[in-house]
């Protein structure tokens, strides 16, 4: 497998496009309105919002994917076209018309995703005007990253090229998200694509898969939101057999989109809100990979690891105390704590460090902290950020 520095139009076949529309209020944030296009029919297969409360375009891209197909995406950043009663699906049904109408497909074929402030009514207006300046190409895919940033710092793209046979095959994908993140599908947009030929409940099943190990694996805040979309389009334009379930190529298909979908997740994290440090937590010698999953998550959401973390404090017992919480069962006499890769704590025992190196050892881009629970061999890996007077600041500001 090898890794590209492309996103989402690097697989055959998907185009491009943004512009500046007008819907985020601050003239230096655009593009702000996307479209992105396969030139072949895809299955799909999407993950949307816990939240009881999901937003109009939520709601009307499940609705489209009723019968696991699409070929387009219509995006935007500044307003989540979220609570604002039957408007909101009134809008999203015309974003979708207005896309599906540029393009030439049938309105059912678009998927609408928004992102931005809930509570404000799409402005339509806007978006009527600014939709026929879309153009869209194969170097687009970095235009669309960027339209649907909102508090992001950077786009987070990421793509692999994978073999079956003498057939290259690739994945590549874009997300948003900075804050309002926490495991369950985090509160972000996220959007996969692929030249493969894949099987739509193969394909479905893979995309839980991979959220399961990479966006339902990271956590800035413990906040979701009403608008979280991962989307996987496979339009097939690459050739080749069908990747089903029992194909050989199967193993290296899911694992080439769990590759994207970590990567595009520690982004996430990595470029939180306020941030300065991405924290990795991984889990091992756990009985299942549930207990592994439950005690990682519980460790990266921690408020008090996170500052602690901020502080270059090397405060162990905040890592035991979130691991014991974590709802699953735990020994002290068999659990082991490594910081930055070194023993605190093992099998029941503090043991003696230096804390001026440690918290030198903690002053870095990235901190990684590990957990063995000595009780079985399931693992699992969580990604989070430190939390800074920056995160407070940010959301202090957010609508003023």
């Amino acid at each position: 497998m090898t890794v590209l520095k492309e996103g989402v139009t690097s697989p055959q076949g998907f185009l491009a496009g943004a512009v500046y529309a007008g819907i985020k209020t601050r003239p230096d944030e655009k593009p702000d309105l996307t479209l992105l296009y396969s030139e072949h029919p895809c299955n799909a297969a999407a993950l949307f919002t816990a939240s009881t409360l999901k937003a109009a375009p939520v709601l009307l891209s499940q609705k489209h994917l009723g019968d696991g197909t699409a070929q387009a995406v219509i995006a935007n950043s500044g307003c989540a076209n979220a609570y604002v009663g039957d408007q909101g699906r009134q809008d999203a049904e015309e974003m979708a018309r207005l896309a599906a109408s540029k393009l030439g497909l049938a309105d059912s074929d678009v998927v609408v995703a928004s992102t931005g402030v809930t509570g404000q009514a799409m402005p339509m207006e806007k978006v009527r005007i600014a939709m026929p300046a879309i153009t869209l190409d194969r170097a687009g895919g970095d235009s669309f990253a960027r339209a649907i940033m909102t508090t992001d710092t950077v786009p987070k793209q990421a793509a692999v090229a994978f073999k079956l046979g003498d057939q290259e095959h690739r994945v590549g994908g874009c997300a948003k998200g900075a804050g309002m993140i926490h495991p369950n599908l985090a509160t972000m947009l996220a959007f996969v694509t692929t030249d493969a030929p894949v099987e739509s409940a193969f394909l479905h099943k893979t995309l839980q898969e991979a959220a399961a190990a990479s966006f339902n694996m990271i956590s800035v805040d413990g906040d979701t939101s009403p608008s979280d979309t991962l989307l996987i389009l496979a339009n097939g334009a690459a050739g080749g057999a069908m990747i089903d379930e029992r194909s050989e190529g199967a193993p290296l298909f899911g694992k080439a989109v769990e590759t994207v979908c970590v990567e595009l997740a520690k982004g996430l994290a990595r470029d939180a809100e306020g941030a300065t440090k991405l924290i990795e937590v991984e889990v091992v010698g756990a009985r299942t990979e549930h207990d592994a999953r439950a005690a990682a998550r519980t460790v990266v959401a921690s408020p008090l690891v996170k500052s602690a973390v901020y502080g270059n404090d090397p405060n162990w017992g905040r890592v035991i105390a979130a691991v014991a919480r974590s709802g699953i069962t735990v020994s002290e006499e068999t659990l082991s704590l490594f910081w930055q890769g070194t023993c605190l704590f093992e099998q029941g025992h503090p043991v003696p460090f230096d804390k001026s190196a440690m918290s030198a050892a903690t002053n870095q881009p990235e901190v990684r902290i590990q957990v063995d629970l000595g009780m079985g061999r399931a693992a699992a890996v969580a990604w989070g950020c430190d939390l800074t007077e920056e995160y407070v600041k940010i959301n202090a500001e957010y609508t003023t």
